[in-house]
């Protein structure tokens, strides 16, 4: 498939889509089922997510914890789910738990947006994540968050074949 397509629609909004080469239910599911995303969920080389806990119902919260399995040092991402519409969409707030990797992605949190559509056996996902500030979004992506993200979309390529 090819890499996935990074923008800044707006000022505090960065957008990713990205093609997968399966029925969206799979996408789903890799996107929604812990032992799946921890799979693929990883971002670059030498990364493990040791903690997936999710309770996907409106009002459920999530908590994402990963590892660098060379010095062990950890990050995470917590928050709640606010909308679920089974293979279509998730909307859930994002909270930087910068762990002792230090960094920030703004005080206050986002809004992660994802949708997915499928077509002949492609499922198209486009993730919008948005900021409270130009500022939060800015130090997101100083962290080089989009090509993290192609990196596990690579590893998402993999998973989907084999499931």
């Amino acid at each position: 498939m090819k890499p996935a397509e990074a923008s800044t629609p707006s000022e505090t909004e960065v957008q990713v889509k990205r093609s997968f080469d399966a029925p969206v239910e799979l996408v789903w599911r890799a996107y929604t089922e812990p032992d799946l995303m921890q799979r693929w969920l990883l971002g670059p080389p030498g990364w493990s997510m040791p903690v997936c806990e999710m309770d996907l119902r409106v009002g459920g919260k999530y908590r994402w914890r990963w590892r660098s399995d060379e010095d062990g040092q950890e990050f995470g991402f917590s928050g709640e789910f606010l909308e679920v519409a089974p293979q279509s969409k998730l909307v859930h707030t994002q909270v930087y738990d910068p762990g002792d990797m230090g960094g920030t992605m703004g005080q206050e949190g986002s809004i992660v947006t994802v949708t997915f559509a499928e077509d002949h056996q492609s499922t198209s996902v486009c993730t919008t994540i948005e900021f409270a500030t130009q500022e939060d979004r800015d130090a997101a992506l100083s962290t080089g968050m989009t090509d993290g993200m192609e990196m596990s979309y690579q590893k998402l390529d993999g998973v989907l074949q084999s499931a």
